[in-house]
């Protein structure tokens, strides 16, 4: 077991990746680990030739990993957009891994990402020592990516400012970068492309400027379609974490990852499952990374503060925290939630009086 809190998906998944490398009998792109068609094999999981089972890193729509992959084999960078927590980030990192066997030439966006941290930037103790020179450039990863035929990953390219995207429309158009400082350029070598995300709620922060949108191909990632679909995603990434952080607990039983799945779909939809009854809708997301999140803060109060059995008073907090978060208005339709269709249900009386009793209801 490693030490390392979280490690890269090429680490983590390096047996997978080396299996399927092996039994890859299809083309490969210039640079590419592997061919597109096991790209997208070691994304959606399967079983090889051999009876070697490859996990699924993303649970929906095999096309939509197709097509994403097959945008990576062209000129166009990839553009992942979608709500918060539909796995956008985990999906790009899988493609990098996968692609390149590198997953971290990250650049995380932010309002402060300036040009320099997208094109290069200066060691000025060197600048100054001794002018401008190959020695006192700083390389950031778009322009190691691009010297290596790698993938560069853009993380919230939307909190990103106007002026900063823009610097990359040179390098997603002609594929070189100037150094106008040495009067030189970096070429992209074969197997260079970039992936980028956004979610849709920054639309309007800082939108990208119609020649940057030619320049990518965007894959909308949806939230999963069916409840069942969702509560896979949770489990596997659940065990994933318990595995990691040794945590002296039970695996949660399916019946608890159901209900907080129930819960945020409810809340997410405006309607009960069955379509019977109306609900407010919070201001939060909901994501299934946020389920996620609650079911593991949930292992780790009974793994330390309860039997080792996640229980419904376990989970109660996390929910609280992950609808709430307007102390008005999320406060008062989860309290409308919880009489008109939590309370009512028999089997979830548990769950009803866990989240009564908590100290801020």
């Amino acid at each position: 077991m490693s030490s390392i809190l979280r490690q890269h998906a090429e680490d983590l998944y390096a047996q997978e990746l080396e299996e399927i490398r092996k039994q890859d009998d299809e083309k490969k792109p210039t640079n590419w680990k592997l061919s597109p068609q096991a790209v997208v094999l070691y994304l959606v999981g399967g079983k090889l030739k051999n009876g070697f089972e490859v996990s699924p890193k993303y649970i929906g729509s095999k096309r939509l990993m197709e097509i994403a992959v097959a945008t990576l084999t062209t000129d166009r960078a990839l553009l992942l957009y979608g709500l918060p927590g539909t796995a956008k980030s985990w999906v790009s990192e899988h493609l990098a891994a996968a692609i390149s066997g590198d997953s971290t030439l990250i650049i995380q966006g932010t309002a402060g990402t300036g040009e320099e941290a997208v094109r290069y930037g200066w060691n000025y103790a060197k600048l100054l020592a001794e002018g401008p020179s190959e020695k006192a450039l700083v390389e950031t990863p778009v322009m190691r990516a691009m010297k290596d035929g790698k993938i560069a990953r853009i993380e919230e390219l939307t909190r990103i400012g106007a002026d900063v995207q823009d610097t990359l429309i040179t390098i997603l158009s002609e594929k070189t970068l100037p150094v106008p400082e040495l009067n030189t350029e970096i070429q992209a070598v074969k197997g260079f492309n970039i992936i980028a995300t956004a979610n849709n709620r920054d639309k309007g922060v800082n939108e990208l400027s119609s020649a940057l949108k030619r320049r990518f191909n965007t894959v909308i990632l949806p939230v999963p379609d069916s409840i069942d679909e969702e509560i896979d995603i949770v489990r596997r990434r659940v065990e994933s974490f318990e595995k990691v952080m040794e945590l002296p607990a039970e695996k949660p039983a399916l019946q608890e990852i159901r209900r907080i799945v129930t819960i945020f779909r409810e809340l997410r939809s405006g309607v009960t499952l069955d379509g019977k009854t109306k609900i407010k809708i919070p201001t939060g997301t909901l994501s299934t990374a946020e389920a996620i999140s609650v079911v593991n803060n949930g292992l780790a109060m009974a793994a330390y503060f309860g039997d080792g059995q996640i229980k419904a008073a376990d989970l109660a907090a996390g929910i609280l925290g992950a609808v709430v978060k307007d102390p008005v208005q999320d406060k008062i339709v989860w309290q409308e939630y919880l009489e008109t269709v939590v309370k009512p249900r028999d089997e979830w009386k548990d769950v009803y009086r866990a989240c009564r009793d908590l100290p801020s209801m």
